[in-house]
């Protein structure tokens, strides 16, 4: 039996699940002008999965970069959710 994509659906869950406490934490922190950093991350992490020859490997590179770029997206939506109320504004933060 191979169970590369097995461990390849195992650890994309995982890699998502992770990201999503990141962006609240991020957006809680520093607001949705760390983006950039998100956007850095992700770049580098696909340039890595595209110049790495074990598939596993740049599999999981690919999607780590894939859920950093995603996460640009998410925290533009969670400052509406914050907006919203459905999670805490940061009250120390001063760009309101």
């Amino acid at each position: 039996m191979y169970f590369e994509g097995f461990l390849i659906s195992v650890l994309t869950f995982l890699i998502i699940g992770l990201f999503h406490p990141i962006v609240i934490k991020a957006e809680y922190y520093f607001s949705k002008k760390i983006w950039p950093v998100f956007a850095v991350v992700g770049a580098v992490f696909i340039g890595l999965s595209l110049m790495t020859p074990s598939v596993l490997l740049s599999t999981v590179l690919g999607v780590l970069g894939a859920s950093s770029l995603w996460s640009i997206k998410e925290l533009y939506e969670q400052e509406n959710r914050v907006k919203k109320g459905w999670f805490p504004a940061n009250p120390k933060r001063k760009d309101k």
